[in-house]
Order: C-alpha cells, then structure tokens, then sequence
C-alpha cells in the first residue's frame, strides 16, 4: 500500500511540474542565424558546437516558408512567428489575403498583443529600427513592411492593451512620431528613471549594446506581477561575414547571460526567422577559418567560406529552456513556435 500511495505522490508531482506554466517569455530572434550561419560561428571562434545554443537542452528544426513562397523575408516569417498564421512575403500581421503594397489581409493578433491583453508588460529590443521587419511584426498590422511612418503610428495606437512597455532600439522614424505623441524618449539606458514600468530609449547606433539593453529592459519588466513577454533582435546578416558572425557570438553570450540570471518561471528561445546564403566549402582544423582583417569582405578574401547575398530556405535551429520548452522538438513549421509560446503562458 505504501509502495502504490508513494507512486501515486511521485505521479502527481511529475503532472504538475509538467503543467507549470510560464511567468515570462523571452524570444530571442536572431534575423538570419540559419544553420549554416550558427555552425560557423561555433568554428570561427574555434571550435564547432561550443556555443550556448547549441547546448541548451531542447532543440528542434524549423520550416521557415511563408504563404506563397518557400524562401521567406523577415516579415512573414516573424508573421508566422508571432501569430501562428503563413502570409505573403512583405505583409506583416495581416492573412495571406494580402497583397504586398496593395490589399489589406484580415489582421493577426500577435503574441505581444495577447499579453497586453491579459495585462502582462512587453518589450521590442532591436539593433536595426523598431519599425523594421521583425519587430515590427510583434505590434503591427500593414500590407507592407516598408510603410515605417504607419508601423510607428501604431506603436501610439494600440489594438490591445497600452502599447509596447518598454523599447529599446537604434533612432529611426519611430522617434518622431513617439516624441509627437508625447511620449519620454531617453537617449541613453542611464536616463531611464529608477522606478520606470515603461521606457523608450533611442540609442546611437555605434553605442548600441545589446546585453545592458536586455538586462535594463528584463528589470523594468519583472516589476509587474503578472510577468512579460520580450522580444530581442540582433541582426545576424552575413554579406558582412566577420560583422555577421561577431553578432551571433554577442547574442549567444547574452542568451547564455539571460539563462543564468532568469528563474525557473521563464522561458527562454533562441530562434532565427530565416536563413542565409553562407557555406563552409574549405580550412584545416588549427587554423583560422577566416584570413586577418585586411580591409575588405571581397570573396577572394575568404577562400574558405562561399557568401551569396540573399535568404535561402532550408530548416533553422530553435533553442529553448524553461516551462513549455519539452514541447520544442523534431521537425516543425515557423507557426507553431507561436502555440509553443501560447502554451507556456497557459493560454492555449
């Protein structure tokens, strides 16, 4: 009789470790960390698979193909991200009904928008403008992503909730309208006042860090009971392949930095929204695998590694830890990452 009373114990705690839910969700997206491009940094700073994401304990591969096309821009495959919904490639949040530049699509309720809803606090953080692609798909609805002046107006008039919480992002059209808006616009991470629950802070594009940016914004945000949701750009394009590959190996160390800080009530993902035309075609083992420095990022300068500038289509890694991480496994389209992160929250 003990013996059963104390399986039957041991069975319920494993259910309801199973069943807990996650506080916060952080969603690290590096813009064009495809396989390729994730497998060479690991080389280039000298030894293959040593990075964090590549040991973080649930791992799965992505399809990335949006509504129309198996090569995806970043609008529609952090569409799909963020709403669990494939659209035309240039449309942000908006059904595949939509026509680039022309037609409007039904409006996809995104992710951020469901905690703003349910009262949680959110964050956009990106190294490339807040009306850029893959941001922009966390809180905007229109037929073309390149529209910047409507992308920024919505960061003022919200679907649901009170907007964006906290921005952090190099100066773009969004300043503008957010200043006009009556928003406080800080220049800097050291002007947020102390006790600040919202924040948006413009920051000089050659003094943009990433890792002070997270840590600052992941403060701000644990101060509402209910948890957050945050979204972390880095641009991760290799047409400059030593710039482009120095950034996966920033956000990898600010991933395994956020990991080490963050509780158990957290989950923590590591996803691309597409991959890139980069290859690994030669080099020895104990050497370098790109030349020195010498000026210049021409293709005769790195016999090692072939670069065509453009997105390509194969699978990309997602990594992840935290409540809601097991469900992240195998093969599986962009659009289910979004049900992933619904899950976690408990709200799917």
């Amino acid at each position: 009789m003990k013996t059963r009373i104390c399986f039957f114990l041991l069975l319920a705690a494993t259910l309801c470790a199973a069943e807990r839910h996650a506080r916060n969700v952080i969603l690290f997206l590096g813009d064009a960390a495809g396989l390729p491009v994730v497998s060479l940094a690991g080389i280039y700073a000298g030894k293959p698979q040593q990075l964090f994401i590549q040991r973080m304990p649930h791992i799965g591969l992505m399809d990335t193909s949006s509504a129309s096309s198996w090569v995806t821009d970043s609008a529609a495959g952090m569409t799909a991200i963020v709403t669990g919904y494939k659209t035309n490639n240039g449309v942000l949040c908006q059904s595949d009904a939509a026509v680039r530049g022309k037609k409007d699509g039904a409006p996809l309720k995104t992710i951020l928008e469901f905690a703003e809803e349910r009262g949680l606090s959110t964050g956009v953080i990106s190294n490339g403008g807040v009306t850029g692609a893959t941001p922009a798909a966390c809180f905007a609805h229109n037929n073309d992503r390149n529209h910047a002046a409507e992308i920024a107006a919505e960061l003022l008039k919200p679907r649901f909730g009170n907007g964006v919480d906290v921005v952090v992002t190099p100066a773009d059209q969004a300043e503008g309208v957010l200043r006009a808006g009556g928003h406080a616009v800080a220049k800097s991470l050291d002007q947020i006042p102390e006790n600040a629950r919202r924040a948006v802070v413009f920051l000089d594009p050659s003094r943009f860090e990433l890792g002070p940016a997270v840590a600052r914004a992941i403060e701000i945000l644990s101060r509402n009971p209910k948890g957050f949701f945050l979204m972390v750009e880095q641009d991760a394009h290799t047409n400059n392949l030593r710039v482009g590959l120095d950034n996966v190996l920033l956000l990898d160390r600010v991933i395994q930095d956020t990991a080490g800080r963050m509780k158990k009530d957290t989950l923590i993902i590591f996803a691309a929204d597409h991959s890139f035309d980069t290859r690994l075609r030669g080099g020895k083992k104990g050497e370098p695998i790109l030349p020195e420095a010498s000026g210049g990022e021409a293709k005769s300068a790195r016999p090692n590694v072939r670069v065509d500038n453009g997105h390509t289509g194969e699978d990309v890694l997602v990594a992840a830890q935290g409540p809601g991480a097991g469900k992240i496994h195998g093969f599986f389209p962009n659009t289910q990452l979004f049900h992933i992160m619904m899950a976690a929250f408990g709200w799917e």
